[in-house]
């Protein structure tokens, strides 16, 4: 009976322990949530691809005017130029643009273009009159 008795103890104890981990670990992943939430940036993301079938991802931060690039498993983390036309980003060694959907992702040093998707423009079927 006193064997009886301490297991039962014991077992209380173990649960009330068990339950008292895991409600902290709940508790930690709300935060998280909220924290991701709380985010402000206005944040776009556009996937492109091109003639060849390779996939551009372009994530824009509007707010902290930056742009991560990922391209064949690869992720560059570029600044947005301001002196450029449309929109452009660069660092040292690569640069992204936009400019009137055409999107150009090349090598500086090279001159290489990595990528190159040119938007298809939906304009109206419209047939000038000639005089």
């Amino acid at each position: 009976m006193k064997k009886l008795f301490h297991l039962s103890i014991f077992t209380v104890i173990l649960a009330c322990l068990t339950a008292c981990k895991h409600q902290g670990k709940e508790e930690i992943a709300l935060q998280n949530i909220a924290i991701e939430h709380n985010n402000t940036d206005k944040i776009t993301k556009n996937i492109y691809t091109d003639e060849y079938g390779d996939q551009l991802e372009v994530t824009i931060n509007k707010t902290q005017n930056t742009t991560i690039i990922r391209l064949n498993g690869k992720t560059y983390e570029l600044k947005k130029n301001e002196e450029m036309p449309e929109y452009t980003a660069g660092d040292a060694e690569y640069q992204y643009s936009n400019i009137r959907g055409d999107i150009t992702f090349l090598k500086k040093d090279y001159n290489m273009v990595l990528f190159h998707h040119k938007e298809k423009t939906s304009s109206p079927n419209t047939k000038m009159a000639s005089y």
